[in-house]
């Protein structure tokens, strides 16, 4: 249990016994400190007290964003930071009188942010630098050590301790790029040997008779839709016209991964897979991940079917969960089913025929599904980029990777099974999204005026951000407008109690679609069977734990994308780096302070910093990579000519 999750636990109060042995000292001093109240054999932290992470802004005043508790972010003064930093958990006192806003003192550190550090070491003056801000870091180390240290050398610390715990390479070398992006966030690759040892212990084909009570779908011909280079298969669909009943079959990942077994342990500090351009890092064992788990071609697996009967309106009559045995039939690429929804229909087999028998009205149904969501949801143009890297993971090109149709055929169905099995409990684990704050929507209306989209008054957000998008649209901005517009929007995450999705419209939803590498996913499963089972001790256990649970699966979700785009940054400042003096097109996408533009040439994405440049937003120019730094990533031009004027 992380620190996190059990502060989260003491401030609804916990039985003594229920403290788990690391955390005993911890609960001691608190008691110690008056911070804990002891009523009887519950456990809790007094009213006075706020815990949340720490913020601080350049002036040296902090903010205290609160967690668990209903409270808005209160103001830290500098001499009441009490040697808190940024991103620190820390329990802080309410200080109450005077005028303006709300205001704290930290009495106690928690965790500090960050554990690990990653540094480089500059030979000439013999000192490590931080690769995020090249402020200088003190380590540890012998004099006789460091000289055996080649120029740059790239090493993870220990910032308590002030120790080298590991050295991952050196600075040039593409491939320490990898072991950076990974070490900041403090993720790893492997798994520990009594995880592997766990997964090697299951079959690598499931034998049926094992499972009587499941319910047999072999004879339906499931097929699955991913990436061509996909080799963990999460879904697997099949649709039958007559009755327009879809089924959804999602890997039975619950089914192998007991709660608290050394498996289950990894996953939940993992929280998710992490997809590089060149590798993904699983959150499960590549034996179960890419093995039993996955829904491959021509095999039985346990699976766990989402079954939803629609009516003429399209709108579910009737839904429920099974657990099943499937076999899919075949496995296709996007690319191969925007062949088939495009009419090409060369190279096809009798098993192509049998499911283009469903697959065509299929898509029929989900555009008509797709029609009706944006009514009350959103469509961002939000195109993602994917790299290509050579074999010695220098940057070739990128790839804009646009939502096809097969794409929207697939979300469809994943939505549809996401929203039934929201349905079926009001306190657990909810996909959520908040409605923009109304600064963030005023601060949007200002950037949007200076680039001549003016609005009215709309009664809803979602009516303000339809006409915005129909403006942006008649002005050939709308990819560049739709960035702004998912800037306004808080993120995504997860929570116990349902407070709807903003940004896809739906009242209740979660995510049950894919437990192969979401942590969330497999928990919603387990709690799902717990609910059919009727198993209550279960029940109660996974409810128990689930608001500390959902707190921590949001930030490691936010955790698993910071470091793919940390490695993508350091490919593109590879890649400037040797491009400097080389003239390129970008478009402005920031223009405050030191603006920044993003490149959109032949290779597309990398934020370029523009000291001292005049321009305005979502100007088109071309500039001049002057500078590119390997360790902070950040690439500098300037603008060499402003192309829209």
């Amino acid at each position: 249990m992380s620190m996190k999750e059990f502060i989260l636990r003491l401030l609804r109060g916990i039985e003594q016994k229920d403290v788990p042995r690391e955390y005993l000292p911890l609960v001691d001093d608190l008691i110690r400190h008056k911070i804990i109240k002891v009523d009887g054999k519950i456990l809790k932290i007094s009213s006075k007290y706020r815990v949340g992470k720490v913020d601080i802004a350049r002036n040296g005043t902090g903010f205290l964003e609160v967690i668990g508790q209903k409270s808005k972010d209160l103001l830290i003064e500098p001499e009441h930071l009490n040697g808190a930093g940024r991103g620190d958990l820390v329990i802080a006192k309410r200080i109450f009188g005077g005028q303006g806003r709300p205001k704290a003192k930290v009495v106690y550190i928690l965790e500090k942010a960050f554990r690990f550090s990653v540094a480089y070491f500059d030979k000439q003056n013999g000192l490590f630098f931080n690769v995020k801000n090249e402020v200088p870091i003190v380590v540890k180390a012998s004099k006789k050590s460091l000289k055996e240290l080649p120029d740059h050398t790239v090493v993870k610390v220990d910032n308590e301790a002030g120790i080298i715990v590991e050295v991952l390479g050196v600075l040039e070398d593409p491939k320490v790029d990898e072991k950076i992006s990974l070490a900041l966030y403090n993720k790893k690759e492997e798994f520990p040997p009594e995880a592997e040892l766990e997964a090697s212990a299951y079959p690598d084909e499931i034998v049926p008779e094992l499972y009587p009570n499941r319910v047999d779908l072999t004879h339906l011909p499931f097929c699955t839709i991913d990436p061509i280079t996909a080799k963990d298969h999460d879904d697997a669909i099949y649709y039958d016209v007559e009755s327009r009943t879809l089924y959804v079959a999602i890997a039975d990942v619950s089914e192998y991964v007991p709660p608290m077994g050394p498996i289950d342990k990894e996953a939940k500090e993992r929280g998710f897979s992490i997809y590089l351009p060149h590798k993904s890092i699983p959150m499960l064992p590549r034996k179960l991940s890419e093995g039993i788990c996955s829904l491959k071609e021509g095999v039985e697996r346990l699976a766990y079917v989402a079954k939803i009967e629609l009516d003429e309106n399209l709108e579910p009559k009737k839904e429920e969960l099974i657990e099943a045995i499937i076999k899919s039939r075949r496995k296709y690429s996007y690319d191969r089913v925007d062949e088939f929804l495009a009419g090409k229909m060369e190279n096809i087999d009798e098993t192509d025929k049998e499911i283009l028998k469903y697959l065509m009205p299929l898509y029929d149904v989900t555009t008509k599904l797709r029609q009706k969501r944006l009514q009350k949801g959103f469509e961002f143009t939000n195109p993602e980029i994917r790299m290509v890297l050579d074999e010695n993971q220098e940057l070739v090109e990128t790839v804009i990777e646009t939502e096809t149709p097969s794409h929207g055929l697939i979300e469809d169905c994943m939505l549809l099974a996401n929203k039934a099995t929201a349905k079926m409990f009001d306190f657990g684990i909810f996909r959520t999204h908040e409605e923009p704050a109304m600064e963030k929507i005023e601060e949007l209306l200002d950037e949007l005026a200076n680039v001549g989209i003016f609005t009215k008054e709309f009664n809803t957000i979602h009516e303000l951000f339809l006409y915005i998008q129909k403006e942006a649209d008649r002005l050939g901005i709308k990819e560049h407008v739709d960035r702004l517009l998912i800037r306004t929007q808080k993120q995504a995450g997860y929570t116990a109690e349902n407070i709807g999705h903003f940004g896809l419209g739906f009242e209740k939803y979660t995510h049950f679609t894919s437990p192969i590498r979401r942590y969330s996913d497999l928990t919603l499963h387990r709690l799902l069977k717990a609910i059919q089972r009727e198993d209550k001790k279960q029940l109660d256990y996974i409810l128990k734990n689930i608001e500390p649970l959902t707190v921590r699966i949001s930030e490691l979700e936010r955790e698993a994308a910071k470091v793919e785009w940390d490695f993508m940054d350091r490919k593109f400042a590879r890649w400037a780096k040797k491009n400097i003096g080389k003239r390129f097109e970008a478009v402005v996408t920031d223009p405050e302070s030191t603006p920044i533009a993003q490149l959109d040439d032949t290779i597309k994405g990398a934020r370029i910093f523009l000291p001292q440049a005049e321009v305005e937003l979502f100007d088109r120019v071309v500039v001049e990579i002057s500078d590119a730094n390997l360790a902070t990533t950040k690439i500098y031009a300037k603008v060499v000519e402003k192309l829209n004027v």
